[in-house]
């Protein structure tokens, strides 16, 4: 499965999910979390010319509630502050994926845990994220973004800006680096490579989503990212592509809970 897929499944709704409206005829709780599924068409790996369509989970937080803060996400269309939880997963990645990595070492999976933040308005957002790798990276990864967003019909939103991507050099080192054993088992086609941590990619992202119902929605996603800085001069983003596309739809369904 591809490293953008599992970035896009997880962290799918996260921007948005934070000021979906809130059901009038339901008892609000603490929690809201809308939990679903999908299928996506994206690269197999960063820097992959080939794509895979695949299933992936769909989570996105609604209202959140933190013992002596209060609602730190109110569920509500309004301006303001707000926070949400930030998750990633990147998959393995193999020498057997594409001859482009012959030569190079097999990535286990990564878990990314973290969070995120922004200001919202009627019409306009703009959010930062930041999350911690396990496993397969132990770098830092972060997102910075910003959206226009109109409402053309009842029960339809729909959201649009640009997007950047930044990560440290152990991320970079891990995906886009090449050691000088694997530059001399690729056999030519590598060179060893040592990238330095910064802007990793920009981009552009737009969501559709829609209200079957007061618990299910529906979402049409699709983004276009170019690999910059010393992502875009790694050998593998040469010999692969630096520009990366994705198109997802899913549905998810609305929980409301409260624990404390």
């Amino acid at each position: 499965m591809s490293e953008f897929l599992k970035r896009f499944g997880l962290a799918f709704l996260a921007a948005a999910a934070v000021t979906q409206a809130a059901s009038a005829q339901e008892t609000q709780r603490q929690y809201e979390v809308d939990l679903g599924v999908g299928v996506s068409l994206a690269p197999k790996y960063e820097t992959a010319e080939s794509y895979l369509l695949s299933p992936f989970p769909l989570i996105s937080v609604g209202r959140f509630y933190v013992p002596g803060l209060g609602q730190v996400v109110d569920g509500k269309r309004k301006t303001g502050v707000f926070f949400y939880p930030s998750f990633g997963f990147i998959g393995e990645r193999k020498p057997s994926d594409s001859a482009d990595l012959t030569g190079t070492r097999k990535v286990n999976w990564a878990l990314e845990l973290g969070l995120g933040g922004g200001y919202r308005a009627e019409n306009w957002r703009v959010f930062a994220e930041l999350r911690q790798g396990i496993n397969g990276h132990h770098g830092q990864v972060g997102r910075l973004g910003a959206d226009a967003i109109i409402f053309p019909m009842d029960r339809v939103e729909v959201s649009f800006g640009p997007r950047a991507d930044f990560v440290s050099g152990s991320y970079m080192d891990t995906y886009f680096g090449v050691t000088a054993a694997e530059a001399a088992a690729s056999g030519g086609r590598l060179s060893a490579y040592n990238p330095d941590g910064g802007f990793k990619s920009v981009g552009l992202e737009t969501r559709i989503s829609y209200d079957w119902t007061d618990d299910v929605r529906v979402h049409l996603q699709g983004g276009y990212d170019r690999l910059i800085g010393d992502a875009a001069k790694s050998p593998l983003a040469k010999n692969g592509s630096k520009d990366q596309f994705t198109v997802g739809l899913g549905v998810t369904y609305k929980f409301r809970f409260d624990l404390f």
